[in-house]
């Protein structure tokens, strides 16, 4: 995993294309025209759209190309308005960054060694530069990949020119994943897997111990109830000051509240923007972005969702 930096930089809109039924591809470029940051597949940026409105957008080009960034972003009916500021974006337009990132890290394999790729909907875009260094490198590799409709499916004919290892499910044709019989074969090879909640749910609830399953959620989940019900308290490292976190409210809240700047974006847990490092303490993890491991060797946590299994926390706010 990489830890947030909050750098910004400028970018400017060089292309815009619809490439599916409510989706919108964008180039991105450095305003000043220097090289962008390198990346890995798998990785994300955030696109600052004003005070308290930063969303991110995984990044579906080519990762050796550092003249532009692509994303692909689907404009959501029931969302936050980030998903429309996004679309109105012209080519020519300027729009501030911070990234690019990864909690969802890639090894690429090697020729001959297996890979298993999943994705579901706008799920697609961090799963295909994944797709792409794989095939690459010659290795042993299938994608399972849903969609609500052939209207709503992006990238296409890229995804045809692979043949048989891309296998397209349609839910208006009646078509869906068989996620258990999928994990089953898969046997010890890893899984990469991005799309919605359900689809990750499934897939980690068919997983054995033989299963190398890595997720990144696109929308959040049912939240798992926390270990304590009591209040407890955060102390800012920064300043001493102890605040109180009620049972009905979020760390993120009860920082707002005091006038802690914490950047911040999806508030439930999926985006991985709020990290925030814990100096001291025990943390009830509740977030979808920190692996297992992860949750137990990094001393950070999502202060959206994730709260103190013990009396207080000290953050590093």
């Amino acid at each position: 995993m990489s830890f947030f930096s909050d750098v910004e930089r400028e970018l400017v809109v060089t292309d815009r294309v619809e490439i599916a039924e409510g989706i919108v591809a964008l180039d991105l470029a450095s305003s000043n025209g220097r090289p962008l940051p390198a990346w890995t597949a798998g990785s994300h940026i955030d696109l600052v759209l004003g005070p308290g409105r930063e969303r991110q957008y995984s990044l579906c080009s080519d990762p050796d190309d550092r003249d532009a960034w692509r994303i692909a972003v689907l404009r959501e009916a029931g969302g936050r308005g980030g998903s429309a500021a996004v679309h109105a974006l012209e080519p020519g337009r300027l729009v501030r960054s911070r990234g690019p990132r990864s909690h969802f890290d890639f090894e690429p394999p090697a020729a001959g060694e297996r890979a298993v790729f999943v994705a579901g909907g706008i799920g697609i875009t961090p799963v295909l530069p994944m797709v792409r260094a794989a095939a690459a490198s010659d290795a042993d590799w299938s994608l399972d990949y849903a969609v609500r409709s052939r209207a709503a499916l992006p990238f296409g004919d890229e995804l045809a020119a692979f043949g048989d290892r891309v296998r397209i499910h349609v839910s208006d044709e009646g078509a869906r994943i068989d996620i258990e019989s999928l994990v089953e074969a898969a046997g010890d090879a890893p899984i990469w897997a991005c799309g919605p909640a359900r689809m990750l749910d499934a897939l980690t609830a068919a997983s054995t111990e033989r299963t190398r399953l890595h997720v990144e959620p696109f929308t959040a989940g049912r939240l798992p109830e926390p270990v304590r019900s009591e209040p407890f308290e955060i102390e800012l490292l920064s300043t001493g000051d102890v605040l109180e976190v009620p049972p009905d409210r979020s760390i993120l809240e009860v920082l707002e509240e005091n006038g802690v700047l914490t950047v911040s974006s999806c508030r439930e847990g999926t985006c991985g923007t709020c990290e925030t490092v814990v100096v001291d303490g025990v943390v009830d993890h509740r977030d979808r972005v920190l692996s297992v491991s992860e949750r137990a060797t990094s001393p950070v946590m999502m202060v959206c969702v994730s709260r103190a299994a013990c009396p207080r926390l000290v953050l590093d706010a």
